[in-house]
């Protein structure tokens, strides 16, 4: 017989209604400044709290934001397996990207921190969010290799040099350069970029 979990209390349920709010807070100025521009003022002043009672989530901005990066993708690997499994690779792939450009577009998705950020050495050193990340690459890797089989993708290129691009492409700054420029809706930006990605620029 299965035990009946135990109640989480109002103070819990509050504390995680509230650290739920600084991390959806915290993707969105990812998105918005990157890790660097960012501050703890600027997560405070979003939520609505004292930096003090930020500090009491989260130990220091590296931290805070490595949380974030975890929940990001773990929203990914759950788009992942909305995906139809008699669905084709590629166009798993293509509605992929879609999808994380649909969400870079409204700020939901950070882009990458740099190479030197100090952002990238404490990802690098989390268990949680390689491995979420080392599932994601290899879901995607199998797709990759397998529309490469139908020939749908060149397979003369490396796997993992498509894997880069799909990322690449996931937090193209082109993006934010579109939309600033005010010409195109965020549909058509979102629809180009795919179309660039997985069709050249080519005229056929």
């Amino acid at each position: 017989m299965q035990m009946p979990k135990p109640k989480v209390s109002f103070k819990e349920q509050m504390h995680l209604a509230r650290e739920d709010a600084i991390l959806q807070s915290t993707c969105r100025l990812l998105g918005e400044k990157s890790f660097d521009a960012m501050t703890m003022d600027d997560v405070a002043n979003a939520v609505g709290i004292a930096k003090a009672s930020l500090y009491k989530h989260f130990a220091s901005k590296e931290d805070l934001c490595c949380a974030a990066m975890v929940q990001i993708l773990g929203r990914v690997r759950a788009y992942l397996d909305t995906l139809p499994a008699d669905m084709q690779p590629q166009d798993k792939l293509r509605d992929l990207v879609r999808w994380s450009l649909a969400r870079l577009i409204t700020n939901e998705m950070p882009l990458l921190p740099s190479r030197n950020s100090s952002l990238r050495a404490v990802l690098m050193a989390n268990k949680e969010y390689l491995d979420g990340l080392v599932t994601v690459s290899d879901q995607i890797g199998q797709w990759i290799t397998e529309a490469q089989a139908q020939g749908d993708i060149n397979p003369a290129l490396p796997p993992l040099v498509v894997l880069y691009t799909l990322f690449a492409r996931a937090c193209d700054p082109v993006v934010g350069f579109l939309k600033e420029g005010g010409q195109y809706s965020d549909a058509e930006i979102v629809d180009w970029v795919v179309r660039t990605c997985f069709d050249g620029l080519a005229a056929r």
